[in-house]
């Protein structure tokens, strides 16, 4: 350093040297835990998180109770941030919103004047214009907070004090539920119905032993603010109130309104948890219009206070369970609402809870908050005893006390002296004024202590008994249940069912007319369908250098099976075909099949229907069509080829099964011998020194083998028993006559 430059500045010890990976990585851990436990998951306790225990906490202090009148919630929002949360209003008065909303909280803790939004999703009116004051719920949460119940802590700027917990009257984490999502975490967790949480309570108090299983005899399931149907199995229930995690499916309640003249339609009274009734109108309209919904006709949401939205039929020829199917699984009609018990323990140590765990911690809350308060009682009964017993000497020795206050220098002193009394009992005797002095009654006096010491008999008992305390949490969840349980908020909403076993693409399947059609596919792979039969296939145009593939007859209700040489099977609805007005489409277009593969048969499914199947290695099976069927676009991999390619798809429509090689040699054998399989390799059905298997027939042993030459004739084969063997042996030469082409028939045919 020169003596021309200034020293460096002082950093006052803000500089720390230390690795970037260490100093990130506590820092984030620091944010990790900061969003775990102060924002994100709620407390088991209370199920409250810190925001919501603020806000209900804040309206107390501002003595927004039931029975006063309601404030802005600007006002509730300002104190809200300026003493407790130090975030943005706009967050504060989204979770004051919520808390107030009847279709987001099943059990609303705050009451709402004015525009606090919608089951469409439309945003609350500004904090400016909304009004708020608590409920008798909150009030439930709240009671006995004055008392001692529950600890303080100094609030961020350390002005105020803020409860930790509040005391819960009642299980409000399983009752309203919350949903939540930290860092490397989450939380979701359903409304449940109140008194059936209490009812599973007192059965935990009677049986401590009891199971989960036990439990939902009185917890049937989730209860959700708008309704709904519940169709998750009790099994699955089971295991998620176990295990803390799962799923809960619930369905829109609906029922069927009857028209004029036969016709019917759809009323929707109830929507899913958490489902906004705008957007789910829009899924079914835009499902209309891309024509996804071919059961579905029109909807219009007809709703007011109440939800009434009306979907009508495509035909009034469809039943209306097979309607409500196939739109429970396009849209939100039917959502799935996840579990995840997350929540954070009375040491603030994030964990998945169960059922039973979260209620059991909640009564030990309970139990705690009722000790404490008992505590708190009882020093105050201990005070005001003290004092009673000071007024009784006062009472007794009236004239003397008088003369004492009137005339002594130090009345305090002389009255501690004289009576033996405290100095809280002088104290209180001196901060009484004389005319009440002379109204004193010694009765009264000894009713208010009989009273208060019997009181205080009672509240030493009940700490001093386990049985006691735990009777004590009994009888208060009693009270509250009663409080909970009557009028519209406390009965049960949602309701359990069952889904159908419905086929939805079979119904809508059966909706299309049935016509014959001729099914044509060039030899380059393009596909239609032509109306009824296709007389003379001379007649049929196609792109130049492309000619008839496969012509096959079939229904528009039909399902067409192709069988391509690498074994796999592929299937297209014959209704979705394109139309022979033109030269029809690519088939590679509506399925992937690569250019290398040829197809080996094409025809129209019939269920029940058996097929035999071989590749060119000379294996092979029967194979049950039905299990060809493939809804995929790559299709369905039935014959494993084993480096060959797939040769034949028959029907297996005889008893007996001709096979011809390379090697020109003819076995025939009984189709019993080979297996029935879904798919596989198979068996081998004929030995061979050089290639392999040729062509394949199968005839009936009444009607007798053949074969067709090239000039289309019929050949009857009369000695076909000398050819006869057991399935894999190498055969006999074929006799004369027989075709050059080592074919039963020419190929195409």
């Amino acid at each position: 350093m020169t003596k021309h430059e200034p020293p460096p500045p002082d950093d006052g010890g803000r500089i720390i040297e230390e690795p970037l990976s260490e100093a990130l990585s506590r820092r984030y851990l620091a944010y990790a835990l900061s969003t775990i436990m102060n924002r994100a998951l709620p407390d088991v306790r209370d199920g409250l998180k810190p925001v919501h225990r603020r806000l209900l906490y804040a309206m107390r202090v501002l003595r927004l109770d039931p029975q006063s009148s309601a404030k802005k919630c600007a006002r509730v929002v300002g104190d809200v941030i300026g003493k407790y949360h130090p975030h943005g209003d706009t967050a504060v008065y989204d979770a004051l919103v919520r808390l107030a909303q009847d279709f987001a909280q099943r059990y609303p803790l705050i009451e709402g004047q004015g525009n606090f939004g919608n089951i469409d999703g439309d945003n609350a009116a500004a904090m400016r214009y909304t009004e708020c004051k608590l409920t008798a719920a909150a009030q439930l949460l709240l009671d006995g907070i004055d008392e001692d119940a529950v600890d303080f802590r100094p609030t961020y700027d350390g002005e105020e004090e803020e409860p930790l917990v509040l005391p819960a009257a009642f299980p409000n984490l399983l009752a309203n539920g919350a949903s939540g999502i930290a860092v490397g975490m989450a939380t979701s967790i359903p409304p449940h119905n109140a008194a059936e949480l209490i009812d599973a309570c007192l059965l935990l108090l009677q049986r401590p032993q009891a199971t989960t299983a036990d439990l939902m005899e009185r917890v049937q399931g989730p209860d959700f603010p708008t309704g709904g149907v519940i169709v998750e199995s009790r099994a699955s229930l089971l295991e998620t109130y176990e295990t803390g995690r799962g799923g809960v499916r619930v369905r829109a309640r609906w029922e069927v309104e009857k028209l004029e003249r036969g016709g019917w339609r759809i009323i929707v009274t109830e929507i899913p948890y958490q489902v906004q009734k705008s957007r789910l109108v829009e899924q079914l309209a835009s499902l209309i219009e891309l024509k996804k919904a071919p059961l579905l006709g029109d909807v219009r949401d007809e709703s007011t206070e109440d939800i009434r939205l009306v979907i009508e039929p495509k035909s009034r020829t469809v039943e209306p369970e097979h309607l409500m199917e196939s739109l429970f699984r396009l849209c939100d009609l039917e959502n799935r609402f996840p579990v995840n018990m997350n929540v954070l323990d009375k040491t603030g140590t994030p964990g998945v809870m169960g059922l039973k765990s979260a209620l059991l911690a909640f009564l030990d809350h309970r139990r705690e908050v009722n000790i404490r308060r008992a505590n708190w009682r009882l020093a105050k009964i201990e005070s005001r005893l003290h004092i009673l017993d000071g007024l009784l000497i006062v009472f007794l020795n009236l004239d003397e006390v008088i003369r004492i206050v009137r005339f002594e220098e130090d009345p305090k002193q002389k009255l501690i002296e004289t009576f033996s009394l405290t100095e809280i009992q002088a104290d209180a005797i001196l901060n009484t004024r004389l005319r009440q002095l002379a109204r004193l009654e010694e009765m009264e006096l000894r009713r208010e202590h009989a009273e208060l010491s019997e009181e205080r008999d009672g509240l030493m008992a009940l700490l001093g008994s386990d049985k006691k305390q735990w009777d004590k949490v009994a009888s208060d969840l009693r009270k509250v249940r009663d409080q909970l349980s009557g009028g519209i908020i406390g009965k049960r909403r949602s309701t359990f069912g069952e889904a159908p076993a419905i086929d939805a693409e079979a119904v809508i399947e059966a909706l299309v007319v049935r016509e014959p059609i001729t099914i044509i596919l060039s030899e380059r792979g393009w596909i239609r369908a032509a109306k009824g039969k296709v007389e003379d296939p001379s007649e049929l145009k196609f792109k130049e250098g492309d000619k008839l593939g496969f012509l096959v007859p079939a229904e528009t209700t039909d399902k067409l099976l192709l069988f391509a040489s690498d074994g796999r099977f592929f299937t297209l609805p014959c209704d979705k075909l394109p139309s022979a007005r033109g030269q029809g489409e690519p088939l590679r277009l509506m399925l992937d099949i690569d250019d290398k593969v040829k197809l080996v048969a094409v025809f129209a499914h019939k269920p029940g229907r058996k097929r035999i199947i071989a590749s060119t290695g000379g294996y092979g099976f029967v194979l049950p069509e039905d299990e060809a069927l493939a809804n995929r676009k790559a299709g369905k991999q039935v014959l494993n080829v084993d480096g060959g390619e797939a040769l034949v798809c028959l029907e297996a429509d005889g008893d007996h099964l001709a096979v011809v090689g390379d090697n020109a040699k003819i076995l025939i054998f009984p189709v019993a011998e080979l297996p029935e399989m879904p798919r596989g390799k198979g068996v081998k059905l004929q030995s061979y020194r050089e290639g392999g298997l040729r062509d394949v027939a199968v005839f009936a042993e009444a009607e007798g083998a053949g074969w067709t030459d090239s000039g289309g004739r019929r050949r009857d084969w009369k000695e076909w028993r000398e050819w006869l063997g057991r399935r894999a042996a190498a055969g006999k030469l074929a006799p004369k006559g027989f075709p050059v082409t080592k074919r039963f028939r020419p190929r195409g045919s």
